[in-house]
């Protein structure tokens, strides 16, 4: 694999022209498709398998033209006060709203409150219910518009009044701390190349990437339906890695120069040795996103390939466009270590003894002191990770809006007036065909479900034209995201069972609360296959890598402990509120359902890439002779602040999402920054070389009969270093 880079970079430094060609028309393919593309929508939210989403289909079957999947909008009035919702001129007001609503294109119906005892107890709290025929981000501007100014009437006559729901659904925005993520990127770039121009090639390479990954994703998105969650992510992820990859290859070419070589072999070089951890490091991301695919969530597959093909994109940029600009930048990207052209201060530097630079010497204290390095690493990390034994999984719903937002202050006067489970309603579908009186289970479901615990009040069965199918909603007594609400759940599914068994009627539950439910079991079933999946794969493409087994044994481990540790943070920061008033995190609760699964595929791709850029420094070293312990030092000697540089680089990229206004998007974006932080400093940085330290030459066995067996892919460049050698071998015979 080694040879091959070479040659492609070599060939990319020579035909920069048309490489840099190539790129733009994509670059510009990819725009003008985004830009005549119709806009993105919210991702439709199925969940294959689940009884929640069996009851979804059974409705759009039976209830034709409901529109079950459509918008919803809870327009949510207060009484001034000292007076009721019932008073007549609030009353006429409230009337007045609805019929305004009502005569929207896209309303299917709108509910009056006094007609269907939307009142609260005490009369000062009434809700109408808006229904629409599409979803949320499909909405038309005139509807929201119309939504908006019928309330803002309302308030004008003296009413409070909210709207909840998701008819209001906006875009998510990132905010600025995204623009100060790259700022911070660029400002590191330059302090590690000490020149603007190579530092300003991570930086337009990685745009790039970006920039072609997120026009397909729009340009595809409404034919694929992918969410507009799944293009920030994309962003998210692309800008960390591309900044990364590219870092890399420059800082090894840059090595390459101050060795002696002419700029193009020094770029076939660089694109050679630190090109082949490139492929190597994107694949190990690219087989934790796709792998994402295991878990059999539409929403989370499609976000999961999305976001691989960026990185795949990035890879490629990579290994092509940076030896092609470096081939424009010319003598303007210096060699590593050179300082500058002030006279005399060259041979100054030349004659001052050689000090050790940062990596070294910390390289050299872990070495001495491998097993207090490893317990103070492991002991820190997991006390880190104990918050995670608290974890508790969810959904966001209008409860988790900041205070600022309409939705929230509807979801908290409904919790006021009606309780709070009243903003989780169950539905219960009851599919009576194969039964003898579908009435009678009608009613007996019902009863059934008056009599479980938690159960506030339950509607009459509402049947179909047909009359063998009915809707019952249950309002439970407490929050959506409770346990309670959780038991209640499983308690109504059950005797769903026993009256399935008495009449061969089926019982399903769902509504968003239900749903989320099913969605957390469903995602707890799958981390365990996804992680032997994910994990299992690559480390045999680590075994491939670094010819060893107890090498990559020691990267899963180390993984897993920076992976809990960020869980713990997560739960510390969004679920028990330490530090949420820094991270702008208005209301704490449970940790998003995805989170944790979407955190080990994402973390143990970007944890496998410092793995094998430290690591396969330290291979090179080691099978050019050195010992294990010097070859550890060897190896952070020439690659710990380049990893250092790296892992602020994508800290700051992740950390800049923390200012997104969706609470998926912020929550991801904490979670990977702070994982990134854990193992690039703890366990790459600490953990990994006293590991091996202690190990010394067992880390790198490998069995014969393996070692036969596994491809040589040459990630250290040996065939280079013999070509190479041999070339130059030849031109001193032609210069005798």
């Amino acid at each position: 694999m080694a040879t091959f880079l070479y040659k492609l970079g070599r060939l990319s430094f020579r035909r920069r022209h048309v490489v840099a060609l190539i790129w733009v028309a994509l670059l510009t393919l990819a725009g003008v498709g985004a830009a005549g593309a119709p806009a993105a929508g919210n991702s439709s939210f199925s969940i294959p398998g689940t009884e929640a989403q069996k009851a979804f289909d059974l409705l759009e079957q039976r209830f034709p033209g409901t529109s079950a999947d459509g918008a919803t909008a809870r327009v949510v009035f207060k009484a001034p006060s000292g007076e009721k919702m019932t008073d007549p001129g609030n009353n006429a007001t409230v009337q007045d709203t609805v019929k305004e609503l009502s005569d929207g294109s896209e309303v299917v119906r709108v509910t009056d409150p006094y007609q269907a005892k939307a009142v609260s107890k005490d009369g000062t709290i009434a809700y109408a219910q808006v229904s629409y025929k599409v979803s949320g981000m499909e909405l038309d501007d005139a509807a929201k518009d119309a939504l908006k100014d019928s309330a803002q009437d309302a308030r004008k006559a003296g009413l409070t009044v909210e709207i909840g729901g998701d008819a209001l659904q906006a875009v998510p925005h990132t905010g600025s701390s995204e623009v100060i993520g790259i700022a911070v990127a660029a400002v590191v770039l330059v302090i590690t190349f000490g020149s603007l121009v190579a530092a300003g090639l991570p930086l337009l390479t990685a745009l790039i990437g970006v920039g072609i990954g997120v026009s397909a994703i729009t340009g595809l998105a409404s034919a694929l339906d992918l969410g507009t969650t799944t293009s920030t992510l994309a962003m998210m992820i692309g800008l960390a890695v591309g900044i990364d990859y590219a870092l890399f290859i420059v800082s090894r070419y840059r090595a390459e120069l101050a060795e002696g070589r002419e700029r193009e072999e020094a770029a076939g070089r660089a694109v050679g040795t630190a090109g082949s951890a490139v492929v190597f490091a994107g694949l190990t991301v690219v087989i934790a996103l796709v792998g994402l695919s295991v878990v059999n969530i539409p929403m989370l597959t499609k976000m999961g390939i999305a976001a691989a093909g960026t990185v795949a994109i990035a890879v490629l940029i990579a290994l092509t466009m940076i030896p092609a600009l470096l081939g424009y930048a010319g003598r303007k990207v210096k060699p590593m270590g050179e300082k500058g052209k002030l006279p005399g201060r060259a041979k100054k530097e030349q004659d001052r003894p050689a000090k050790p630079n940062l990596g070294t010497r910390w390289a050299s204290f872990v070495v001495r002191r491998p097993l207090a390095v490893l317990l103070l690493g492991v002991i820190g990390l997991g006390a880190a990770a104990v918050p995670a034994t608290s974890l508790e999984l969810g959904l966001p719903d209008d409860g988790s809006q900041p205070t600022s937002t309409t939705q929230r202050r509807a979801y908290d006067l409904l919790s006021e007036g009606f309780g709070p489970g009243f903003n989780g309603p169950l539905m219960v579908v009851v599919d009576a065909k194969n039964s003898d009186d579908p009435k009678a289970v009608f009613t007996e479901t019902g009863d059934e479900i008056k009599g479980l615990k938690d159960v506030v009040t339950v509607t009459p069965a509402q049947p179909n034209k047909a009359g063998d199918t009915a809707t019952i909603t249950v309002i439970p007594g407490s929050k959506p995201s409770s346990v309670t609400t959780e038991n209640l759940v499983h308690g109504i599914r059950e005797a769903g069972a026993d009256i399935k068994a008495d009449t061969d009627a089926g019982v399903l539950v769902t509504g968003s609360t239900a749903m989320n439910i099913d969605v957390s079991e469903k995602l707890n079933d799958a981390l365990v296959p996804y992680l032997v999946l994910v994990v299992g794969l690559a480390f045999l493409l680590l075994i491939v890598v670094f010819r060893s087994i107890l090498v990559p044994l020691k990267a899963a481990l180390g993984f897993l402990l920076s992976v809990m540790a960020a869980l713990g943070a997560v739960v510390a920061v969004f679920q028990w509120g330490w530090l949420s008033g820094l991270m702008g995190v208005e209301q704490t609760g449970p940790v998003m359902s995805m989170m944790p699964i979407f955190m080990v595929g994402v973390v143990f791709g970007l944890a496998m890439d410092y793995e094998v850029f430290l690591v396969t420094r330290m291979r090179e070293a080691y099978v050019h002779g050195e010992k294990p312990a010097q070859a550890v030092v060897t190896g952070f000697r020439h690659g710990a602040r380049v990893v250092t540089a790296a892992a602020v680089i994508m800290m700051a990229v992740f950390a800049g999402f923390i200012g997104s206004s969706e609470s998926m998007v912020k929550m991801i974006g904490f979670g990977l920054a702070i994982a990134v932080f854990f193992d690039a400093f703890i366990v790459r940085m600490a953990i990994v070389p006293a590991v091996l330290a202690l190990l010394g030459r067992k880390a790198w066995w490998l069995p014969k009969w393996l070692d036969r067996a596994l491809p040589n892919v040459d990630v250290e460049g040996e065939g280079l270093r013999t070509r190479t050698d041999r070339g130059d071998e030849d031109r001193e015979l032609v210069r005798a």
